[in-house]
Formats: structure tokens, sequence, C-alpha cells
């Protein structure tokens, strides 16, 4: 298992080793011995999992504020995404930035995203499948989203605006000039 630093450091791209014959492959997608000797600590607590029938659906950005603040382990079952983590810790030298990654089924490779940042993603293609691992439970009290499209953040999404396919709460989530502090 590979774990490779991003542009923000404290996302990680992981990356399970697959051992492939004639019949298809075996691969361990999590050892948390492996992970905590390159650094990922964290005890993930449930896993949650997506299905998106239509490409291009938006699902994000998330997030959850302390006591209930999340890290993710990201990996799809079927289909691919762009993967997407923006960083809302206030005092970073990269907040307001943000790390994308392709991530598929075909590949396997997973993206670590810890908490202190919001996390989204865009169906790349019909019928995806996202699976993810979390440090902490979901707390209704303590979701909160980040505006997909902010122009602000930057982010290069794969799809027009007009064809992006949201929630109602993810359409009306609020800008990050309007979030304050929360982390």
């Amino acid at each position: 298992m590979h774990v490779i630093e991003t542009e923000i450091p404290a996302v990680k791209r992981v990356i399970p080793k697959r051992h492939g014959d004639d019949r298809g492959w075996f691969s361990e997608v999590y050892r948390a011995d492996v992970l905590t000797e390159r650094g990922i600590t964290n005890t993930f607590i449930q896993d949650n999992q997506s299905f998106s029938a239509p490409a291009w659906t938006i699902r994000g950005l998330h997030f959850q504020i302390a006591p209930n603040a999340q890290a993710k382990l990201i990996r799809v079952l079927a289909g691919a995404i762009l993967d997407l983590a923006v960083d809302l810790r206030s005092d970073s030298p990269t907040y307001g930035c943000h790390v994308g990654v392709r991530l598929d089924a075909a590949g396997g490779e997973q993206l670590f995203v810890p908490a202190g940042f919001a996390h989204g993603f865009c169906t790349l293609e019909p019928n995806t499948m996202v699976a993810y691992k979390v440090d902490a439970y979901y707390s209704p009290a303590d979701d909160r989203n980040l505006r997909w499209n902010d122009p602000a953040i930057g982010i290069e999404w794969p799809v027009a605006d007009a064809d992006a396919i949201l929630s109602g709460k993810d359409k009306a989530a609020p800008l990050l000039a309007d979030l304050g502090r929360v982390f």
C-alpha cells in the first residue's frame, strides 16, 4: 500500500496493491497498521456508501464541525468520480485551497481527507458507487456544507453549472466568505 501526499500534504492518496492472475485480482484496501506507519492514525468507526445513477451528480461540499468533525477515506466501487477536498482550517496556509483527484473502480485508488476539510465529488460515469470510512458518527447538529461552485475556491468541475445534478441543500449552501471560522 502506497500513501502519497497531494498538493495539500494533509490530504493523501492511498494506493492499495493489487495481486492479479487469470481470475482477476485481490487487494487489501484497508490496513490500519500500514496506514498508521504512513501517518494516517485515525480510527474509522462508520462506513458510508452512496449510489448515483446519472453522471454529473455532485455530492458536496460537506463537512462536520467539532465535536464531530470527520476524517474520511474514500474509494469508488463502481464508476468514477472527481473527488475534492477544500481546506477550511482557518490557520492553515492553504485555507480555501482545494485538491482534486480522479478516483475510479478500475484503479482502486483512495483519498484520505482529514477533519478540517469540506469534501465532495462529481460522478464522471453513470451508476457510480462510492464508499467511505469516517472517524466520527454522523451528527445532524454538526453537519455543514459549502457551495460547490464558489468562485473564490475556483474548482474546475468537469460539468457545466446548468448540467450538474445537486440536492436542494447543496444548491443553497453558503459561500466560503459567509461560512465564518469553522475550524
